[in-house]
């Protein structure tokens, strides 16, 4: 999107997010909903879409952008329509989870932090998924996977159509 380029929320978001300030009450709390509102309606939270966030909440888009770059769920540019997410914690890490990254990242043709050219997987580690005892652990878009093997990953793939 061209710099300067100004978003506005569909008809049904806008809905959703006057919804939302409603039951917050105070705009700052609103934040973390409202930039889900923002990523489902424009696909990533680029500049433009920061933007529409924080002139909506009254606050400024450093202050949008420091919130929205902590949450792995956020992401600045567009995702894949399968999102996958690789813990690398110390955990899943000292159980496998480096060879599940690089069997995903070969068998998909995908490096880890990137999006395939036909947009259909992006390939991602992050430092923890909150499943320690079940370690590795992966999450394809908001479903987690554990107890991972290479043979169970590719069952999973198959199941997604991959």
């Amino acid at each position: 999107m061209a710099q300067g380029t100004q978003r506005k929320f569909s008809p049904e978001a806008q809905k959703e997010v006057d919804k939302i300030l409603f039951s917050y009450g105070v705009k700052e709390s609103a934040v973390l909903p409202v930039l889900h509102v923002a990523q489902r309606e424009f696909g990533c939270l680029d500049r433009a879409a920061v933007e529409l966030v924080a002139s909506t909440l009254g606050l400024s888009p450093t202050r949008v952008a420091q919130t929205a770059s902590f949450y792995t769920m956020f992401s600045p540019a567009p995702l894949g329509k399968h999102v996958i997410q690789v813990c690398t914690n110390v955990s899943c890490s000292l159980l496998g989870s480096e060879g599940i990254v690089r069997y995903l990242e070969k068998r998909l043709g995908v490096e880890r932090g990137h999006t395939r050219p036909d947009g259909l997987v992006t390939l991602s580690t992050v430092e923890c998924l909150g499943s320690c005892g079940t370690a590795p652990v992966m999450a394809v878009n908001d479903r987690y996977f554990e107890n991972l093997t290479t043979e169970k990953v590719e069952s999973i793939l198959r199941e997604l159509g991959l």
